[in-house]
């Protein structure tokens, strides 16, 4: 992503995100034998602290071209999609997310398998409705031609007016 690129929109995330992730990991420790004695530390406070430093790192952003996308503690993730690369937004909600008065967007891009590890989840965005419509908005723009940045727009109109002096000259000669 180019850092000089205007940010159109930043997703603010929920604070329940953090309750979220403490009962989802919980829960997926129980399900195993092994995660039984991890589980009791994760109640005990790491999952407070890897909850709430997790939230600190959520970032997203819609910028003229792209999403960018950043989380993770451990293990960071970043992820920048060209907006003319997806094919939806799928707006999800199960019942744990539902419980906890939150949904998921889910970036679909073309090209992408139904089981590649190349997803981007976005747990807890603050109105995920309006930012979904803003991503999909922005990407029929960038789609149809109909947004440009400066740069580019002026490039564009200087090449459209060499293009009509170059058809004035043809016109010119055959008449």
């Amino acid at each position: 992503m180019n850092e000089n690129e205007n940010i159109l929109i930043k997703a603010e995330f929920n604070q329940i995100v953090k309750t979220y992730i403490l009962v989802y990991v919980l829960g997926v420790l129980l399900i195993t034998v092994v995660g039984i004695p991890i589980a009791i530390a994760w109640i005990c406070g790491l999952g407070q602290w890897y909850s709430r430093h997790y939230f600190e790192k959520l970032y997203c952003v819609l910028t003229e071209k792209n999403l960018r996308f950043r989380m993770g503690i451990l293990f960071t993730v970043d992820k920048t999609i060209p907006l003319e690369n997806i094919q939806d937004l799928t707006f999800y909600e199960g019942p744990v997310l539902r419980h906890f008065n939150l949904a998921m967007l889910k970036v679909e891009t073309a090209g992408q398998s139904e089981h590649s590890g190349n997803q981007m989840k976005l747990v807890g965005v603050v109105d995920a409705h309006v930012f979904r419509a803003k991503v999909l908005e922005q990407r029929e723009k960038i789609k149809s031609g109909l947004y440009h940045s400066g740069d580019n727009r002026s490039i564009q109109i200087e090449l459209l007016e060499k293009i009509a002096a170059s058809l004035e000259k043809i016109e010119q000669k055959i008449k």
